[in-house]
């Protein structure tokens, strides 16, 4: 008998088959995108599978386990970006969400891990500010884009502080992080 794990993994896969888009993955591996395996799907569609997801397992330890094999798999997209979809943000340690931080590969699945899970991470203020620490161009990234969100919801107040920490970054930043920034300083504004 299959583990339940790896006939939803199964499953999913199957789902981002009959959705896949050759016009949108031959777009992606033309701008750059690193992943070996693209198939295109447009989010919403993965929305959709990880919903269908969810609702079929519905136990909160199971969905973990199957969002943290789809994450470990970074030779695709669409696992990649399904991962934060399914994972339940009450499960995730603050040390789990900064490796998964730190094997972001590309602005599509920073954006989007932000957005469909480490805003709603009890610990998410404090993760961002570990995440703009780093070196590493993504990690950053990752921790401004979550700052953004947090502002954005209300869950954190822009102060001072915080306007002088995204000035200073804004004065060095290059590429994508240039534009973020000015997202988040138009917030302060």
């Amino acid at each position: 008998m299959n583990n339940p794990s790896q006939e939803s993994l199964r499953e999913i896969r199957k789902e981002f088959f009959a959705f896949r888009n050759g016009i949108v993955a031959d777009k992606l591996r033309k701008a750059g995108d690193p992943h070996n395996i693209i198939m295109g799907c447009l989010l919403v569609d993965i929305q959709a599978i990880a919903q269908r997801q969810r609702q079929a397992i519905n136990d909160d330890q199971a969905l973990a386990a199957l969002a943290q094999q789809l994450w470990n798999d970074t030779g695709s997209r669409e696992c990649r970006l399904a991962a934060p979809m399914l994972f339940p943000a009450q499960l995730m340690t603050l040390r789990e969400a900064v490796n998964w931080c730190e094997s972001v590969e590309t602005i599509e699945v920073a954006d989007n891990l932000c957005h469909k899970l480490l805003r709603h991470l009890p610990e998410a203020d404090v993760l961002f500010r570990q995440l703009i620490a780093f070196d590493r161009p993504l990690v950053k990234y990752t921790g401004y884009r979550l700052m953004l969100n947090l502002i954005m919801l209300g869950k954190l107040q822009p102060s001072e502080q915080l306007h002088i920490i995204v000035n200073n970054e804004a004065e060095r930043a290059k590429g994508p992080l240039t534009s973020l920034l000015n997202d988040i300083l138009e917030e302060f504004d």
